[in-house]
């Protein structure tokens, strides 16, 4: 297959040019906005025609969840308007679409994981725009596939894994929410899961995927120093109300994995595992 990755200059998409090298029959083509502009219409339909695209994999989003609170218009352009461009594209040639969408979807106000037939009620700019998103590429391509994750990081680019290290080795003290729970998301696990849908055929509806477990950004945060050897500085919690921010953020954010974990037959791995593979990585 011919295969469009879009963001691939992201903390998903690096780790999807990793994986690809394990699975040479495709032939790629990683664009990022330099290659291509995914808020332009014309220019997708262009690029998928001349590349004769199978298939696309959107890792592109306007991810900054505070600043989209004001840049409103950028936020609709990349996570609303470009996945129902590029679902168009793609369903122009009869192929799929695997859309990467977010936790942010859901006011974070459950006390049980969230399954993918839940309501969704985002309460913040960044979640609007993503579940937007998720309408247009479902709407669009016939064969769409959503993936919600949460909590995503990896060696590449800037996340809350490496910001934690860099942080505890300059600092003696950290405050860290405590009352707002997930599970963090190892992209490269993700990366593998888009990979085996791919080699299975993607199978169109909406999933939820990141690692397994449950815990608190706080307990996050000690865990990262402990793997890392960072003992110097004090972990402290903090409450959500003394660490205010733009954006209005999830209190619950974990996620149920059961029809992902059916339909492709695949075992999740444990937060902590994947998070020692990481930092070992940096």
């Amino acid at each position: 297959m011919n295969i469009l990755i879009t963001g691939c200059n992201g903390q998903l998409g690096n780790e999807m040019q990793r994986l690809e090298l394990l699975h040479p029959e495709h032939t790629y083509f990683n664009t990022d906005v330099q290659e291509l502009d995914i808020t332009d219409r014309d220019a997708i339909r262009r690029f998928v025609d001349e590349h004769a695209i199978d298939g696309i994999v959107n890792c592109a989003a306007y991810t900054a969840v505070d600043k989209a609170e004001e840049n409103i218009e950028l936020a609709t352009a990349l996570n609303s308007d470009a996945p129902g461009y590029l679902a168009e594209a793609a369903d122009s040639r009869n192929g799929w679409m695997i859309q990467i969408s977010t936790d942010y979807v859901f006011d974070g106000t459950n006390h049980r994981p969230y399954e993918e037939t839940d309501e969704v009620c985002p309460n913040s700019v960044y979640g609007s725009t993503k579940l937007k998103g998720e309408f247009n590429t479902m709407n669009n391509c016939r064969q769409a596939m959503i993936i919600r994750t949460a909590w995503l990081y990896s060696t590449f680019g800037n996340n809350f894994v490496k910001t934690m290290i860099r942080l505890g080795k300059e600092k003696p003290e950290l405050g860290v929410i405590f009352d707002q729970v997930g599970t963090p998301t190892y992209a490269r696990d993700l990366a593998q899961v888009i990979f085996t849908a791919i080699e299975k055929g993607v199978k169109p509806g909406i999933y939820h995927f990141s690692n397994e477990g449950v815990i608190s950004w706080f307990d996050f945060t000690k865990a990262i120093h402990r793997i890392a050897g960072i003992k110097t500085c004090k972990v402290r919690p903090l409450h959500t109300s003394e660490y205010p921010t733009p954006a209005k953020r999830p209190h619950y954010s974990v996620l149920d994995k059961t029809k992902v974990k059916e339909t492709y037959g695949i075992e999740i791995p444990y937060w902590e595992d994947s998070l020692r593979e990481c930092i070992e990585q940096l």
